[in-house]
């Protein structure tokens, strides 16, 4: 049965310990925006949910910098290691697609640490919790595993602070049974069950928000709320 999302906030859970190397250079990983409201908005949802033309219309709509926007990063992974939709359930795609997501989103965080003149500083069609949600979601042997594996990563665990003070909005989904390959009522309970056990507060565009518009006004009056 599909969990029904409620608006949140929900309580922030859990302390994050001390950034360790993973193999990666994750030395002050993001840490350093810990020190002022970093305003980043999250869009949620499964493939075909309407993510990509949400955060091109916010883009539009905020006059944003294309350079703050982070998108792409998981068809970009697939390009460039040559995985296939074959090597979903394995940990390697989905570690490797989460510490690229990782990596944009620092990039571009430590590229305007210092400039607070925009209405946000990070835009993104996906977070480096998807990952660790295709893996809760796979069929195969050890999903249960795999998905423990990358939400203990520490990397992913540095950036929790972050992703708890940041906007996180789970897009509406319709299904046009052409471009889904993952059923989105499975992805989306074990999306809430994730960023509630994380305590990441999380909001939900609802089926009568179809209109672009509205959906872009709908994330625009959650940032004035944040500003008020």
């Amino acid at each position: 049965m599909e969990k029904e999302l409620d608006s949140g906030p929900y309580d922030c859970q859990g302390k994050v310990g001390q950034i360790t190397d993973n193999g990666i250079t994750v030395d002050g990983h993001v840490q350093y925006a810990y020190d002022r409201l970093v305003r980043a908005v999250f869009i949620l949802g499964p493939s075909s949910s309407g993510k990509t033309t949400l955060c091109n219309a916010l883009v539009e709509d905020l006059g944003l910098d294309r350079s703050r926007y982070v998108t792409e990063v998981a068809r970009n992974v697939m390009k460039t290691h040559g995985f296939t939709r074959h090597d979903t359930d394995t940990f390697e795609m989905q570690h490797t697609i989460m510490m690229a997501q990782l990596r944009a989103e620092e990039a571009v965080l430590k590229r305007y640490s210092e400039n607070i003149d925009f209405p946000l500083d990070i835009l993104s069609d996906r977070s480096a919790i998807d990952p660790a949600v295709y893996a809760g979601t796979s069929t195969a042997a050890g999903a249960a595993e795999r998905q423990k594996r990358l939400l203990n990563d520490p990397a992913f665990r540095a950036v929790l602070p972050l992703y708890q003070k940041s906007t996180f909005v789970q897009d509406w989904f319709e299904d046009d049974g052409v471009r889904s390959l993952e059923d989105p009522r499975v992805y989306n309970t074990h999306l809430f069950a994730v960023m509630e056990e994380l305590g990441i507060p999380f909001v939900c565009i609802g089926e009568e928000r179809k209109d672009i518009r509205d959906r872009v006004d709908f994330v625009r009056e959650l940032l004035e709320q944040q500003r008020a």
